[in-house]
């Protein structure tokens, strides 16, 4: 049960960023803060009483999904990251293909779990001290659940070309970049450091009584 509510949770940690796109004009000049709050509010708006039309099309949801948050998530930074001390032995192809895999995973993910969350709010505090370095960001958000129940969020954006992208998420005090970069070194392990079996088997799972906690990824 738990399982499912954080899975549902990640969900909407990484969709509330799809609405990113409309206003991707603005990553430039818009603080981290500003654009993560900004575009909250405009995927609650954008998907509000629409969840039973995208469980009757879930190509589209998967689309949806995949065209949104695909151009705000620096997925080729965090395969790297999950890949870890084993980035180095890998090849071009072999960390190509891990990313397109683990971003494949992942949005599959968010996109089963988008419409069953019934969340009530998606709060982002005023005036927070986001910037860790100049070109790293952390930015608090709470996911408040009908029930009444408060999931705490926090991601981690780094600046790239004039550019805000999300590179990390702790969901729950779980880091989940951190969470998939043991998961992959474990795989390692059990198929004798064999990356194209670990690409091949990749199915990452998030336990919320064993995740890393408070851990910086």
């Amino acid at each position: 049960m738990q399982r499912t509510i954080l899975t549902r949770i990640m969900t909407w940690c990484v969709v509330c960023m799809t609405a990113l796109m409309a206003m991707n004009a603005q990553a430039a000049q818009d603080s981290p803060e500003t654009l993560i709050r900004d575009n909250a509010k405009a995927l609650m708006s954008k998907l509000e009483g629409r969840q039973q039309y995208y469980r009757q099309h879930e190509d589209e949801l998967k689309q949806l999904v995949d065209s949104t948050v695909s151009p705000i998530v620096d997925f080729n930074y965090v395969g790297a990251s999950v890949m870890g001390k084993y980035f180095r032995a890998a090849t071009p192809e072999q960390r190509s293909k891990f990313a397109g895999v683990f971003k494949k995973t992942l949005l599959d993910t968010y996109a089963k779990g988008l419409v069953t969350f019934n969340y009530k709010t998606l709060e982002v505090p005023e005036n927070q001290d986001t910037q860790r370095y100049e070109n790293q960001a952390n930015v608090d958000m709470k996911v408040v659940a009908e029930s009444g129940e408060v999931y705490p969020v926090s991601y981690t954006l780094k600046q790239r070309s004039g550019e805000w992208r999300v590179v990390n998420v702790v969901v729950n005090g779980i880091n989940l970049g951190l969470t998939f970069r043991n998961q992959f070194d474990q795989a390692m392990r059990d198929n004798n450091r064999d990356i194209d079996a670990v690409i091949a088997g990749w199915a990452p799972e998030v336990d919320l009584e064993k995740g890393d906690q408070k851990a910086n990824g």
